[in-house]
């Protein structure tokens, strides 16, 4: 007998992120297959210029990952051996694997407990306490010498960080910001979506800023895989572009060479990468798009359902709530359990779930948790004492727009009714 069976449990199992394709979605891609262009060509340039329009950024590169544009956007601002990035230790390995594919050292700052975003005074005080001014006047790590030039800011969720914040530490530390936006396409600061270059404040001159998102298959606009990097500085995306295909100088020449004026001349300028885009991904990401506010305001509609049959449940659970000025993606609803007021354990309440036909996850276990970061870094247990505490009580509900608002107010009032019954 499980426990809560007195409890109905949902028809059907509730999945964490199931994607929603349709007709359009399946009769693109089988017009992809019959126009024979399978790899880079004309839809994945349609996609780039229809997203670019969507967003507002004027350009933008898709290319074959996240991680990919991580990588590309990192590596455009410089960042080397012998330099430090400062990031956020909860999120997923991708965000600090690219710094470390550079020959640099990921650093971590702790957490707003209240979004799970990397908090401003944390990142202060890291300059300040754990820094000191280089020769060339950016800070140097105390311990270690290395230049830490570059913030790295996840928008954990799908809610956005508090970039203001952050451009004003970029102007007073003389840093570049690349944004690791995995979880928030469509999301909105200050009424602009993030990847907008004016999100770049004024006054951070000389500092340059990137956007990197996903299209991975649980994301807001699925591809499958994918990615997609937007920059204030149009010179930067013109030679991430270049190194996102072998590092030949007009990658565009590349996918136009069998065309009827096509050409098989090019020149390898740079040593490159394999990241590119294909029409494949681009006939999935030309449909998503066009329905990807629709999704979105599906996302919210589920959050808002979970936080109303959770209302009046304060002192067993913390909900997420966006703050003024920014409207979230949603693409994760971070529930996290009050500690101690609940007779069971996070980890046996989500196999309550799953008993209940209620998918969750848990995102993410904080990278210095990982034994490769322990090793590496020397963080342990106790580093970052907010993103542990966060990570030690949370659960991830599913938001999928797959989902029908029935059944997620179903699941809702299932959650609700089994944080009752364990309520301490």
């Amino acid at each position: 007998m499980t426990a809560g069976e007195d409890i109905k449990a949902l028809d059907q199992f509730l999945a964490f992120a199931p994607p929603l394709m349709g007709r359009e979605e399946e009769a693109e891609i089988l017009a992809a297959v019959r126009s024979g262009w399978l790899t880079t060509g004309p839809r994945a340039e349609r996609f780039e210029q229809e997203l670019a329009a969507f967003l507002g950024s004027g350009r933008g590169l898709a290319v074959s990952s996240c991680t990919a544009a991580l990588h590309l956007g990192l590596k455009v601002l410089g960042v080397g051996p012998g330099q430090g990035v400062l990031t956020t230790p909860l999120t997923f390995a991708s965000t600090a694997h690219a710094v470390c594919y550079l020959g640099a050292r990921p650093y971590f700052a702790d957490i707003d407990p209240a979004t799970g975003n990397l908090d401003p005074g944390e990142v202060r005080r890291f300059f300040s306490e754990e820094c000191a001014p280089g020769p060339d006047g950016r800070p140097r790590h105390g311990r270690t010498g290395d230049l830490i030039g570059t913030l790295l800011p996840v928008h954990y969720g799908g809610h956005p960080a508090d970039l203001e914040a952050f451009w004003a530490l970029a102007e007073e530390f003389r840093l570049d910001i690349l944004e690791d936006a995995a979880h928030a396409i469509g999301a909105r600061y200050r009424g602009l979506y993030l990847g907008h270059p004016d999100l770049k404040a004024a006054r951070a001159e000389g500092s340059r800023g990137l956007c990197a998102f996903s299209f991975y298959a649980t994301k807001n606009l699925a591809t499958g895989e994918g990615g997609y990097l937007t920059a204030t500085e149009p010179e930067l995306l013109d030679k991430a572009r270049v190194l996102s295909m072998y590092g030949i100088s007009d990658s565009r020449r590349i996918w136009g060479r069998y065309a009827p004026r096509g050409t098989w001349v090019y020149d390898v300028a740079e040593l490159g990468f394999k990241y590119n885009f294909t029409d494949l991904q681009a006939a999935l990401g030309l449909h998503q798009l066009a329905r990807l506010t629709d999704f979105n305001r599906r996302r919210a509609e589920h959050a808002a359902a979970y936080n109303e049959a959770l209302e009046g449940l304060d002192d067993l659970v913390t909900r997420p709530e966006p703050r003024p000025g920014v409207e979230s993606a949603w693409h994760l609803y971070p529930l996290r359990l009050k500690p101690g007021a609940l007779s069971k354990s996070r980890d046996e309440f989500i196999e309550i779930l799953r008993d209940h036909r209620i998918g969750s996850s848990v995102l993410f276990i904080p990278l210095h948790y990982h034994s490769y970061y322990r090793q590496a870094l020397g963080y342990g247990e106790g580093s970052f004492p907010e993103a542990e505490n966060f990570f030690k009580n949370l659960i991830n509900l599913p938001l999928a727009p797959a989902h029908s608002p029935e059944r997620i107010a179903r699941a809702a009032e299932i959650l609700a009714a089994l944080l009752k019954k364990y309520r301490r």
